[in-house]
């Protein structure tokens, strides 16, 4: 189903391995428990909304780039891009190569992210 803007989820998945989707259904199931979400597919991404996005994620030939919304600057080699976008927040960049690249300590910024976009 097409969206206002003219682009669907499953677009962002035609051409690549089964192991992109399945680490983008890790994600989701990941981020259901924390509460409502919703999918709003952009040209380029995938945003994860509650009030305002909490994750973009794009796809790559073999992987996804999951970019999450933090209140501060998180120290971990698993971060490949950081940035400020302003005095509290930050844009930290993740790339997943499979579903188990889901776990606990993903887990754990991916709810942090969640509580950042209802304003907590």
């Amino acid at each position: 189903m097409a969206t206002r803007t003219g682009f669907t989820v499953s677009q962002h998945f035609a051409g690549r391995p089964a192991t992109v989707k399945a680490t983008y259904d890790a994600i989701l199931a990941a981020a259901r428990p924390l509460g409502p979400i919703g999918e709003d597919p952009k040209k380029t991404s995938i945003h994860l909304t509650r009030k305002t996005a909490f994750a973009g994620i794009a796809t790559r030939r073999a992987s996804l780039i999951l970019t999450l919304k933090s209140g501060t600057d998180i120290k971990s080699a698993r971060i490949r891009r950081r940035e400020q976008a302003s005095a509290g927040r930050w844009h930290l960049e993740i790339e997943l190569t499979n579903p188990q690249d889901v776990d606990r300590e993903l887990r754990t910024w991916l709810r942090n992210a969640y509580d950042l976009a209802a304003g907590r």
